[in-house]
């Protein structure tokens, strides 16, 4: 995705992890000075990156690694069970002031919600009733803004952002009536918050994007030591700019 890679230049990232690292696409995009480390569930004979290792990421991240500008997950956290690990460990493993990018499907568009009511399975999650495999690439869990950004919180981030991704937004026209509701609850909620940090959340969740969008990308912070010993600290998120593949 061209929007990772711009966050990624854009905050002159010089070391990153990519994990998963796949095919090793990103490592093929970084066009600046950098040191990158992969990680994925299988070998990869992936090229350019400083080191890569076979590792489970529902496990988390290896201890043994140091710390990082950036890490990016890039179509992985889905296929997590235990995504709040894998994120806390994340965060461990960044340099203060550093990122966090995830990218997933996103199941809030209208299409994915009407398949929903349908078979009450989104697309691309099916039944994996007697398919249970740990180990394996399995869509496990499905990802829409709000409860990405839950966890980034809960995983100690801040300054989450939602990315704005090069794609038709809505793909269709129906799309747009069907999502009209959902961003009216939205604005809604957003006009009756009580803190920056909560009418930032409500207005990234009734963007198009959020709402219409078939991926997320969403980056977070992970703030300094001073900034997580000092109560109430937080930086608002509505006050940066938007980001565009």
């Amino acid at each position: 995705m061209p929007a990772v890679v711009r966050v990624l230049r854009d905050a002159r990232a010089s070391t990153i992890l990519d994990a998963p690292c796949g095919t090793g696409w990103l490592r093929a995009q970084i066009d600046w000075s950098a040191e990158v480390d992969g990680l994925d569930l299988y070998v990869s004979a992936a090229q350019g990156y400083r080191s890569l290792q076979a590792h489970d990421l529902d496990r988390g991240l290896p201890a043994h690694l140091g710390r990082y500008d950036a890490i990016v997950s890039c179509e992985g956290i889905e296929h997590l069970g235990n995504p709040l690990l894998f994120m806390e460990d994340c965060r461990d493993h960044l340099e203060d002031g550093g990122i966090l990018i995830i990218t997933t499907p996103n199941i809030w568009n209208p299409e994915s919600k009407l398949k929903f009511v349908a078979r009450g399975f989104f697309p691309g999650f099916p039944s994996l009733g007697g398919k249970v495999v740990r180990g394996t690439h399995m869509h496990i869990m499905s990802w829409s803004f709000p409860s990405l950004w839950l966890y980034f919180k809960l995983a100690g981030f801040e300054d989450i952002r939602l990315l704005d991704l090069d794609e038709p937004k809505p793909k269709r026209s129906w799309e747009r009536l069907l999502g009209a509701p959902q961003r009216r609850y939205c604005e809604r909620h957003g006009r009756r918050s009580r803190s920056p940090e909560e009418a930032d959340y409500w207005r990234q969740a009734a963007s198009d994007q959020s709402i219409y969008g078939r991926r997320l990308a969403v980056v977070g912070t992970k703030p300094s030591s001073r900034s997580q010993a000092e109560p109430g600290g937080y930086s608002q998120a509505g006050t940066s700019s938007s980001d565009h593949a």
